[in-house]
């Protein structure tokens, strides 16, 4: 199983998830981590360049494509189409207060992580 943790730098959770510059990808094998690596963002709307566009198109379909291989995806913050999106993808969605995604992933593994859906923002 993948979980996919937006962040800017490979470490700390980004605060969005549409704005991030990557994913910190963590595959858990037997309930612990096995391997990590770095996916960058090319495909949000903001690193497409529609974030001066409003929200009526389709700007999810590349997330839900890129990210199809996660059964988890955290982030800081993020829209609540996005969120709900995800969640109809069949990919479970954490908005958390966690700063280092290592820990997050680490607390989501022992059903531990908080999921704080209030954080994020209504754009």
């Amino acid at each position: 199983m993948n979980i996919a943790i937006a962040s800017d730098d490979g470490i700390n959770i980004a605060s969005h998830l549409g704005r991030t510059k990557g994913f910190v990808i963590f595959n858990v094998q037997e309930e612990r981590i096995t391997q990590q690596w770095y996916r960058y963002n090319t495909f949000t709307g903001h690193a497409r360049g529609l974030s001066d566009q409003g929200h009526g198109i389709d700007r999810h379909g590349p997330i839900l494509e890129a990210l199809k291989d996660c059964k988890v995806v955290i982030s800081h913050g993020m829209g609540r189409r996005i969120y709900n999106d995800l969640q109809q993808a069949g990919i479970e969605v954490f908005i958390t207060d966690e700063k280092i995604a290592k820990s997050a992933a680490e607390l989501y593994i022992k059903n531990e992580l908080v999921n704080r859906p209030d954080l994020g923002c209504d754009h």
